[in-house]
Parts: C-alpha cells; sequence; structure tokens
C-alpha cells in the first residue's frame, strides 16, 4: 500500500512576497482545501468542489475588477 500523496498549496496571485494576510488552497480529489498562510498548523478547512465554485462566484461577482458589468 502507498501514502497518498500530500496535496499541492496554492497561494492566491494576489498575496504579496510580504507575507501579508492570505489564505492558501489544495484541490484534493472531488474537495478543496483552504488554510491561512500564516497559521498552517491549525487546520485547514475543506469544501467540496461546489462549494468552492459558489464561494469563487460570490467573491468574484463582488470584485469591481471581475464583475459582469450591467
Amino acid at each position: 500500500m502507498t501514502a497518498p500523496e500530500s496535496p499541492i498549496w496554492f497561494k492566491s496571485s494576489y498575496s504579496g512576497s510580504n507575507g501579508g494576510d492570505c489564505v492558501e488552497v489544495a484541490f484534493t480529489g472531488p474537495a478543496v482545501g483552504i488554510r491561512d498562510t500564516k497559521a498552517r498548523a491549525a487546520g485547514q478547512l475543506t469544501v467540496s468542489g461546489p462549494a468552492w465554485d459558489a464561494l469563487l462566484g460570490h467573491a468574484l461577482s463582488r470584485n469591481p475588477r471581475t464583475a459582469p458589468s450591467t
């Protein structure tokens, strides 16, 4: 039996190099892990793929740079 692969975590492209407030995400099959970059040892929040899609859709709709024009 082989051990499961460790997830590969990605930091937001909006995160600065100064270690500011940001989150990381990892796609782990049907789920998405979300964690605080500064508090990795605190654990992670895991959501389903559809929940992640809904979260992103909501966030993008609230951002003036990405919101659909009306």
